[in-house]
Formats: C-alpha cells, structure tokens, sequence
C-alpha cells in the first residue's frame, strides 16, 4: 500500500520541504459569538486551537517574519506555507478578508495560502475571493469535520451538521481549491468502526486528511467531563492501532497531513503521553513497518 505524506507530496510539487508559518488573523468563529452557539466545540481551547500562532499585536508582515525566524539556521528553505490556524478564517467580510489574503498570496516567500475554517462559513461570495487567491497561489481549506456520527458531532457542540460539509466541499472543488478535512480520533464514546468510517467518507471528499488525537486542555468544556469522571481518552496503544486502521482505508491519493496532535505542555490535562510526539510517531511508523505498509518519509505530522 502506497499513501502519500505530506512531505513526500511537498517535495514531489516543490522539491523541498515548506515550513508552516503559523498566523492570527483577528477573527472568532460563529460557534463562540452566538451565531450558531456560544460554548465551541467542547475541546477547543480559549486561543481556538491557535496556541502556537503570532500574536494579533503584530501585523501580519511582522507574523511571517518572526515566523520565519524560527527556520533560520535549520533549514535553507525560502518559500513558506502561510497558515491561518485559529478559530474560523474566513468569519468575516469579503473585504476584510480580501485585505488580510491578499498581500499575503502575493509575497515571493509564501507558496501556499491554508486556511482553517468551518464549512458553514464560506458564502458563495466567500468562495469567488477564495477562487481569485487561488489563481495566485494555491489555496488549501482546512475544515474541521472530525466525525461524520452526528451524534458524537452533537455531543463536542460542532454546530453544524454533515450535509453542511458535503455543500461546501463541492463548492470549494468546482471552484479549483484543495480541501483538507481534520478528524478527531478518540472522541467520547465512538467505536473504532466509528473512526474508519469518518476517514472514508473524509477520504472521498479531501484533498488530505489531518489526524488529530483527542486531547483534554484546561478551561474547556471536555476538561470539566474529564474531571467529573464522566468520559474516558483513548490510549496510546489504541490510538496507534486507529490510525492505522485509518489510514489504510482511504485512497491513496490522499495526503496525510497530520498523524497526531501536538499539544501545548503548560495546559494539556490529558493524556500526558500526548506530549512525547516522537515517540508515538515512532510507534506508528513501527506499526505500519511491521506490516511492510510504509514507504517515504513517515515522521512527519
């Protein structure tokens, strides 16, 4: 079985690897402000899972420049992908958006634009600005699915249900843009069938696929279940077992842009395993060498 990493397929399109500059682009999600609920999604953080991003003090120029100083010395690479990560990026006007995207699209040292989001915010003019970037720059949407069981999808607060998603993956492919949809493995009371079929179905509409281990942080929603009692974490054995399960049931065309999480230490509550990434990247990539299911480059994600 071959399936490609997200730096075999970098290298393939741009014959080196492209470090992600991590960016804040000022905005909230429709989830938080009361558009659609006012709680999130009950594992997302108080930054909207944006805790390693620049902060909003800064322009965005001044972002990408610290961004990339973290790179100097490690890597002789000089284009960038521009990742907008936290909350939802495209909850604002055209106009607001257009001023923020554009300049960025347009720097000789950014590659790709990628953009997180929801799919209930991409308006069909939303979409047209989406589509003109994308003639500049290739433009890559990151939506964050992580269940196509709606009642788990009810339980984390997504706020939006499964044929949302379906309308705008098509909008976003008539329109040119590859989608990238996050899936969250370990969510309270799902199955491990449960988790394949998210990732086939997820496997049927994306252009890559971004695994997520599910993760308790301080302040949420899912850290007072935790506490309580009321839920249990998947463990590092099955997580491994999971994804691998995952990932041999999606086209081979996928890109598989992440294998796990990367929490931020100071206020992860569980599971502390979580924190060694290495370690269970080694324990995934042994799980599909054994099998001899594994070819380029797997410590990644």
């Amino acid at each position: 079985m071959f399936y490609y990493m997200l730096s075999d397929y970098l290298k393939e399109e741009y014959g080196t690897k492209l470090h992600k500059l991590l960016l804040s682009g000022g905005m909230t999600c429709p989830n938080r402000d009361g558009m659609c609920s006012t709680g999130g999604c009950i594992f997302c953080s108080g930054t909207g899972s944006g805790e390693f991003s620049q902060s909003l003090e800064l322009s965005i120029s001044e972002q990408i420049e610290n961004e990339k100083q973290k790179f100097w010395g490690k890597s002789n690479a000089d284009k960038y992908i521009a990742y907008f990560q936290a909350f939802s990026n495209t909850y604002q006007t055209p106009e607001y958006l257009r001023a923020l995207y554009m300049p960025v699209v347009n720097r000789n040292d950014i590659a790709i634009l990628s953009i997180a989001t929801r799919p209930d915010c991409l308006s069909d003019t939303i979409i047209e600005l989406l589509k003109e970037l994308n003639s500049i720059k290739p433009i890559w949407i990151e939506l964050g699915l992580q269940t196509i069981n709606e009642e788990t999808a009810k339980f984390i607060n997504r706020g939006y249900k499964l044929p949302i998603y379906i309308e705008a993956v098509k909008k976003l492919k008539s329109a040119g843009i590859k989608v990238i949809t996050h899936l969250i493995l370990g969510l309270p009371f799902e199955s491990r069938e449960d988790m394949i079929n998210s990732a086939k179905f997820a496997g049927k509409y994306s252009d890559g696929i971004k695994f997520h281990l599910l993760y308790v942080v301080k302040d949420t929603e899912l850290a007072k279940l935790y506490n309580a009692g009321k839920i249990t974490l998947i463990s590092q054995e099955e997580y491994v077992q999971t994804l691998c399960d995952c990932v041999r049931s999606i086209p081979e065309s996928v890109v598989i842009h992440r294998l796990t999480g990367d929490p931020d230490k100071t206020t992860l509550v569980a599971p502390k395993w979580a924190c060694n990434k290495l370690k269970i990247l080694r324990e995934i990539h042994n799980a599909f060498y054994d099998k001899d299911l594994i070819q380029g480059e797997f410590l990644e994600g």
